[in-house]
């Protein structure tokens, strides 16, 4: 038995409430080691003639990688407080017992001495992380505002571009508006969209508005107030929500309260707002040349145009936190992303979250961190991150052809095991984004590729997000390639990725409860074959997904209680089944 390879940590994503009433109970050990995992368990104040009233309960296996497997058991005390350990069981039949103070031999005296178990105290519903129901239930649609449609050319940039006339470079304009943006929502609509990201519309000098001037102020360029609150208003007729992104990290500086402290330096009433090492802070003065690592402020990355808020002012805090709730309280909107969220501090995410949930209690908060992200997803700041971990290792895959089938199953067991099922359930799933090259280009183009990749993304847990023209085809390489100007020319539009999208979209609606929280199951993942296989199950409904990497079709068994049917094709299938070359199948079982 390989003890280094077993853990388990309290109030982590090893245990955790799931609900007010349910405690989730992981543990990991090392692949292939264990055979046999007890949990053993009970209220510890339970005891009967000096003895305590423990049960046993088999835990299964839920989830292997390439170096651990995981077990699981979900547990409902009746008190909500819980005492537990583990028995485990290796494949030469050694046994163990496990608990908060570390390993012993499972005798009765060791058993029977509470403190060498785990303590789960007690399951408070104010502790219990929880997120917006309407979220799993949510297709996304990313829109770059200055790219999706030009609805009001009065107001576009005096040197805006013929719309889709060239390759965007960085500082290009096409005059791209919230009146645009309203033209299409019934485009929107009759894809299946039911929720839209909007990168920054707070007023900028850029394109992209990531260096913010006026928080309070739509871009003269995007609109005014009441053009987004019309958008607002529109979307939510049918029954779309609308996310603003909030960039509360940095600051523009051409913004009033950096211009301020350019100008008056120690004497600025703004001083005390950024995180300044010594003056001035001037353009290509005191070592404040764009780029290099010698800037006398703290910055988004060396980029002197985004001079760093200092969140821990309490002015600061005041000053951003009124922002977050006045877009809610005036406008309605339904969700916040917020721009390089790891370089906030937590104390003001938290001031944040409850701030903006006292203004509307069903917010979604949402965080751009592309790293391991459990921190921030306890309950008390973000309701989820933009899941780059999850969906890099789709794209490793099915697109790049980086890692193996089996490599790609490990690494989305491992991004599960992360975080508790609720966070997994609502997180920020994509292919692309205004940040990344366009999957289709990543995809040198094979459009089989792109669709197996999406249908892979739709059919897991997680709130799925189309970046605006993936539907169409659109390609492009990084910033700025992939910021081209959305193509509104049906000709020139790939109508049969279109179709397929909706499609997509349609299928992933009917079949929401049990994709969101159906419990996953590996049936196959294979380099030799090229097939990837899985199931989801809820209820006792079941979900098949079966796709084919390989360049031929594939044979693949599966041994179905009731009929089945191929709910993409559309057609009734026996047990054995072929996948389709560089094609995927959707099976489910009739109850």
């Amino acid at each position: 038995m390989e003890k280094a390879g077993i853990y388990h940590q309290p109030a982590s994503s090893y245990a955790y409430s799931y609900d007010a009433k349910t405690l989730h109970i992981r543990i990991r050990t090392k692949r292939l080691d264990i055979s046999k995992v007890t949990l053993i368990a009970a209220d510890p104040y339970l005891w009967k003639d000096g003895k305590w009233q423990s049960e046993s309960y088999t835990m299964r296996k839920i989830a292997e990688t390439e170096e651990h497997d995981y077990w699981f058991f979900a547990i409902t005390p009746e008190h909500r407080r819980l005492q537990y350990g583990f028995l485990l069981t290796d494949t030469e039949g050694e046994t163990t017992f496990y608990g908060g103070r570390g390993f012993f031999e499972p005798t009765e005296a060791n058993l029977a001495t509470m403190d060498y178990y785990f303590k789960f105290p007690f399951i408070h519903a104010v502790d219990t992380f929880e997120a917006p129901e309407w979220v799993g239930n949510t297709i996304w649609y990313q829109i770059f505002p200055e790219r999706f449609a030009n609805g009001n050319p009065a107001i576009s940039p005096e040197n805006a571009l013929p719309w889709g006339s060239k390759d965007p470079n960085t500082t290009d304009f096409f005059g791209g508006d919230l009146e645009g943006i309203i033209q299409h929502l019934d485009y929107l609509a009759e894809l299946g969209i039911n929720g839209v990201y909007l990168t920054p519309v707070f007023e900028a000098p850029t394109n992209h508005k990531y260096d913010t001037i006026d928080y309070k102020k739509i871009d003269p360029h995007f609109g005014d107030k009441e053009t987004f609150r019309k958008l607002v208003q529109e979307a939510h007729k049918r029954g779309i929500r609308i996310m603003l992104d909030a960039v509360f990290n940095h600051i523009g500086d051409t913004s009033l309260e950096w211009q301020d402290v350019v100008e008056k330096e120690e004497k600025s009433a703004y001083r005390d707002w950024f995180h300044i090492h010594s003056f001035p802070v001037r353009q290509n003065e005191n070592g404040n040349i764009e780029g290099q690592p010698t800037l006398s402020y703290d910055t988004f990355a060396f980029t002197t145009h985004m001079p760093k808020l200092n969140t821990a002012n309490p002015e600061v805090q005041k000053y951003l936190l009124d922002i977050a709730t006045y877009w809610i309280r005036e406008f309605d909107i339904d969700g916040w992303r917020l721009d390089v969220a790891n370089e906030v501090d937590h104390a003001f995410w938290k001031e944040f979250k409850k701030a903006v949930q006292a203004e509307k209690e069903d917010i979604y908060i949402l965080g751009e961190i592309w790293h391991d992200s459990w921190i921030w997803l306890l309950g008390d700041e973000f309701h989820a991150v933009m899941n780059y971990p999850f969906t890099q290792t789709i794209i490793e895959n099915f697109i790049e052809e980086k890692i193996t089938p089996e490599q790609m199953v490990s690494g989305i067991n491992e991004q599960y095991m992360r975080y508790p099922n609720q966070v997994n359930e609502v997180m920020f799933n994509m292919l692309d984004s205004h940040d990344t090259a366009r999957i289709l280009t990543r995809a040198n183009n094979d459009e089989d590729k792109v669709k197996q990749a999406l249908a892979f993304m739709f059919a897991h847990t997680g709130s799925p997000c189309i970046y605006y023209g993936t539907e169409i085809g659109m390609d492009g390489g990084n910033d700025p390639g992939c910021r081209k100007c959305m193509e509104w020319d049906e000709t020139k539009q790939n109508q049969d990725m279109l179709a397929f999208t909706k499609k997509l979209i349609a299928l992933r609606k009917e079949n929401q409860a049990i994709i969101t929280s159906g419990e996953l199951n590996w049936l196959g993942a294979s380099s030799e074959t090229g097939i990837t296989a899985f199931s989801k199950e809820l209820n006792g409904e079941k979900l098949h997904f079966l796709f084919n990497q390989a360049k031929e079709d594939k044979d693949f068994t599966i041994s179905f209680e009731n009929t089945a049917t191929d709910i993409w094709n559309n057609r009734a299938v026996t047990e054995n089944l072929v996948v389709p070359a560089k094609g995927f199948l959707v099976i489910k079982e009739n109850s």
